[in-house]
């Protein structure tokens, strides 16, 4: 399975347009991916696709699974999407880390370990998760506690979206420090499957700032804040947005498309999954064929 957590330490990079449109890329190829969002904040991968209608609610969520007091079985958290998979975010994920805490000191009262950083890494593997799906993508915040380590832990990849500008230039810099950190924190490996530099202008210092990457760039995708915002305003991914939503089709946001299908095979390419049936890159009226 490949598994990967979009993560970037700068805020506004499309970190979660990203995670949710190489999710539809992958089952644009007949995968079957699982994305796990995990950030508590309303303008999140839930209100992307419109799944976020019961987040106040009373309702079994994930949450409630990571702290072994489900109302459910995991199977019925999910929710389908443009062949994808979601589990949706919900308002208890803004107290995880107490809920996180107050079972992990009741656990070592009655003398048992509790890992607070190894909860959603135990309800995916209960679940099967690594069975049943080809692909996970977790969606955490960008700041570092209890909802970015469990997407870690539970990934142990990541795919970071970089941000070519001043601010994007302290966040690379800062990747290997960050990666070594995560693997001390959690006394785990993390590997960096690929960087994706966003809103790129083919100017000298963005270019300057991209070539102090270390890590593998799949590709470099320009400016497309009018799609992006309109894949909010719509709740879907790029690819629904640009065959339902638009009155004509633009070559440079066809090809954006064809850079997210691209890098999907990119990243099944390192785990060596093979899809049953990839695209042509940017083909948006390609059939979905999942077994």
């Amino acid at each position: 399975m490949l598994a990967y957590s979009t993560y970037s330490e700068a805020g506004g990079v499309g970190k979660t347009t990203t995670a949710a449109n190489l999710a539809v890329a992958h089952a644009r190829a007949g995968l079957k991916p699982l994305v796990v969002p995990l950030d508590p904040q309303d303008g999140d991968l839930s209100r992307l696709f419109g799944v976020d209608d019961h987040r106040t609610e009373s309702v079994d969520n994930l949450v409630r699974h990571m702290i072994r007091r489900p109302k459910g079985d995991f199977d019925a958290l999910i929710r389908t999407v443009e062949g994808v998979d979601i589990i949706p975010e919900h308002n208890m994920l803004s107290d995880l880390t107490e809920y996180l805490q107050r079972e992990k000191d009741q656990a070592e009262a009655m003398g048992e370990a509790f890992g607070m950083h190894a909860q959603l890494l135990r309800v995916l593997q209960e679940a099967n998760v690594p069975e049943n799906y080809d692909v996970l993508i977790c969606d955490p915040p960008a700041t570092e506690g209890p909802h970015l380590y469990n997407a870690i832990n539970a990934t142990r990849s990541l795919v970071i979206p970089v941000e070519p500008s001043a601010k994007g230039r302290a966040a690379v810099e800062g990747l290997e420090s960050l990666v070594s950190g995560f693997e001390d924190q959690l006394d785990i490996e993390v590997g960096v499957l690929a960087a994706l530099p966003i809103g790129f202008k083919d100017t000298r210092d963005q270019r300057a700032i991209m070539n102090e990457i270390d890590y593998p760039i799949p590709e470099v995708i320009g400016e497309r804040a009018s799609l992006m915002e309109g894949c909010w305003m719509e709740q879907c991914s790029a690819f629904t947005y640009v065959r339902e939503h638009r009155d004509r089709r633009r070559d440079y946001e066809l090809e954006t498309l064809a850079q997210f299908d691209r890098v999907a095979r990119h990243l099944e390419e390192q785990v060596g999954l093979d899809a049953p049936n990839p695209p042509e890159p940017g083909d948006v009226d390609h059939e979905v064929l999942q077994t």
